[in-house]
């Protein structure tokens, strides 16, 4: 009698246990895209001077991704790639010529692209885009018709619809190392509507933390997706009074505190509202630091190039995932793109991403549970329409190199730079003589990769007709 009482126990148990994790709520998502944030800018990734202790305990507390990537050295193809899993040459947002959106352009994402929100949207997610969008600034473009349920933030980036007269070029740079509000009339929305002109761009980056926590405390018993895209570090730089004159790095570096600070609130408040064990937040930037504005950009740290670049300063990031009890705490040195966020997510999520559409990410889970090694073995380098550089492995192949900004046509180069970039990420030793074998794959491997993108339109380059 008292087996037959035990196994039903044991047996109501098991049937508790599995209707319990049948109706386990997925994790939460939050996206912390910072906007020219250099490899070298923050303490847990070699910054001397600026404090960032918010981000050093979430790096200690997650995993810190040595080598992970945005897409693009600029602003909208590497957002369009973060959000839609693929390349900005299959998006068609890229341009040799225009290389992001501007307030003159007359296009955006198209909408046939599908995005994290949408896709997230279909397992009952809430989902909010807050911050800087720069996929379109038309009703048709904006995030609401992208899978957002909402959006707060500035619809390009915080240099545009420039007020003063920007030639000659001393102008724009003078203006831009000596901001006033009033030089910018930047739109700031919510939704669709425009609530403020010109943005107060003093508190953009507390108020967007601001919207964030509304966010998750009203969303908090369903699960979400947090798209927190930061206006700064992009020139110009702005913070608030409370930042002003703190870091010993000058005003870049009160402006990386001030982010800090930030993600510290919300971690924090994930903490009190005890959803940090359900939440997987990602920290990084769309590309790297803006090296033509001195003192006022980022460091790339020991990498070589910055913003506009395919070396590695350009499109490496400083990046941290974060989930107590979930992630095991560590430094993971293998390949990670912005792009493997859309395959990641969904399969944490439970959903399927798209079968009708080639993907450029890789589902991440693996080795963020330590289950496995990252699963991308390729990072491919473009710029506009051109390929410019591969990395297979530890490799990396230069096809093609170019000043970041400032003129100077493509160099080709008829016998690619290679460099390991384990034994030298700051790409300094071109060891391309010594191996003709492995030249050899990467141009088999770069030649592989053009085949399988077929030509698409480019969305960059139209305007708006100017009026009469």
């Amino acid at each position: 009698m008292k087996t037959i009482i035990f196994r039903c126990i044991a047996l109501l148990f098991l049937t508790s246990l599995a209707f319990a994790q049948s109706n386990k709520r997925p994790p939460n998502f939050v996206v912390i895209f910072c906007d020219d944030l250099g490899y070298g800018d923050l303490g847990s990734f070699g910054n001397p001077t600026i404090r960032t202790p918010h981000l050093d305990r979430m790096a200690a507390e997650g995993q810190r991704w040595t080598s992970f990537y945005s897409a693009d050295s600029v602003c909208t193809p590497s957002r369009a790639a973060l959000l839609t899993g693929r390349l900005p040459i299959r998006t068609g947002m890229y341009s040799d010529t225009r290389r992001v959106l501007f307030p003159d352009s007359a296009d955006g994402l198209p909408s046939s692209e599908i995005t994290i929100a949408e896709l997230l949207k279909t397992k009952g997610y809430a989902t909010a885009a807050i911050g800087k969008w720069h996929l379109g600034w038309q009703s048709e473009f904006l995030p609401m018709k992208q899978g957002f349920d909402s959006y707060f933030g500035i619809p390009y980036s915080n240099d545009m619809d420039a007020t003063f007269v920007a030639t000659p070029r001393e102008n724009y740079f003078r203006s831009l190392k000596n901001p006033k509000r009033e030089y910018w009339n930047v739109p700031l929305m919510r939704n669709e509507q425009i609530v403020e002109r010109p943005a107060d761009q003093t508190t953009l980056t507390e108020r967007y933390t601001d919207e964030a926590i509304k966010f998750i405390s009203a969303n908090k018993n369903k699960p979400f997706f947090l798209y927190l895209a930061h206006s700064m570090p992009h020139m110009p730089l702005f913070r608030s009074k409370k930042f002003e004159n703190k870091s010993q790095r000058g005003l870049y570096g009160d402006v990386i505190e001030e982010l800090d600070a930030n993600v510290g609130r919300l971690l924090y408040t994930l903490r009190q509202m005890k959803l940090d064990r359900n939440t997987l937040v990602v920290f990084t930037s769309d590309n790297g630091p803006w090296a033509l504005f001195d003192e006022q950009g980022g460091s790339a740290g020991l990498l070589r190039g910055a913003k506009g670049g395919t070396y590695e300063g350009g499109m490496r990031e400083p990046t941290i995932f974060w989930q107590p009890g979930t992630l095991k705490p560590g430094v993971v040195t293998g390949i990670g793109s912005t792009m493997d966020l859309l395959p990641t997510f969904c399969a944490m999520a439970g959903t399927a991403a798209p079968k009708d559409r080639v993907l450029d990410g890789y589902d991440l889970s693996a080795p963020l549970l330590s289950k496995g090694n990252s699963p991308r073995q390729m990072m491919p380098y473009w710029r506009g329409s051109r390929l410019m550089a591969l990395r297979h492995g530890s490799f990396k192949a230069h096809f093609i190199t170019q000043a970041e900004y400032g003129g100077g046509a493509p160099v080709m180069h008829p016998t690619p730079e290679l460099y390991n970039l384990d034994v030298d990420p700051s790409e300094k030793y071109n060891i391309a003589a010594q191996h003709p074998e492995v030249i050899a794959e990467m141009r088999r491997l770069a030649e592989e990769h053009k085949k399988g993108i077929p030509p698409v339109q480019n969305h960059l380059d139209a305007r708006i007709p100017p009026k009469k």
